[in-house]
């Protein structure tokens, strides 16, 4: 096995990183420090910061106009991703839970996007099962509970456009994938993960990017 490199993250490199990258716009930190204040005991399941300028960066890459996100929280990855689309382009956010999204809400307004965010408070699998089955979607974020990513997936993968990209977060799961005796959402997730890499309809790749990042492209 070759290995690209030995960098270790540090405190120091991480903040470097966050320092070269495109920072947080005040709406964008105020959510995320609403987030952490407000549900400190579920805030670990907001995007990492860098994440959102690299959303941003892949909707405006694909061109992007119709956008879907599994798993919404309180908004913050959508409100990176509404900020990124054209001001016809659509992003229809999947989440459950009225009381986090309110958040969210609170926030696209704010950031003058909301019109372009279309919240659909159901079951995800739902929600997809009623767009439309052909392909349409040009860029999606999966980010909800781990158990369903195939699910998911399966429902994702066929009305996503030829070049469209499906980025998936999490799946390196705190580094439990390599657990041969892994159990619980860190099982769903090498199940995961195991399933996309021998999907002949997508090329995908794997990186070490917060919690892990798989970006996969509609062939």
């Amino acid at each position: 096995m070759t290995k690209g490199n030995d960098t270790t993250i540090t405190d120091e490199l991480y903040r470097y990183m966050l320092a070269h990258n495109p920072p947080l716009d005040p709406v964008q930190r105020e959510l995320v420090d609403t987030t952490y204040a407000r549900f400190p005991d579920h805030a670990g399941m907001v995007s990492a910061e860098e994440q959102a300028p690299l959303l941003a960066f892949l909707v405006r890459l694909v061109g992007a106009r119709h956008v879907v996100e599994v798993g919404t929280f309180t908004g913050f990855s959508a409100l990176a991703m509404a900020q990124a689309l054209p001001a016809d382009g659509t992003l229809i956010a999947c989440d459950i839970s009225e009381e986090w999204t309110a958040y969210g809400r609170e926030a696209w307004e704010k950031a003058g996007v909301a019109d372009r965010i279309d919240l659909r408070i159901a079951p995800a699998l739902d929600s997809l099962r009623a767009m439309p089955a052909e392909p349409h979607i040009d860029f999606a974020y999966l980010d909800a509970d781990k158990g369903g990513y195939i699910a998911y997936w399966e429902e994702l993968v066929p009305r996503m456009r030829q070049g469209g990209v499906i980025a998936t977060d999490n799946v390196l799961f705190h580094g439990g994938v390599t657990d041969p005796e892994a159990t619980g959402p860190t099982a769903a997730i090498k199940g995961f993960n195991d399933h996309v890499s021998a999907d002949a309809r997508m090329d995908s790749v794997l990186l070490t990017v917060a919690d892990g990042l798989t970006l996969s492209r509609k062939r």
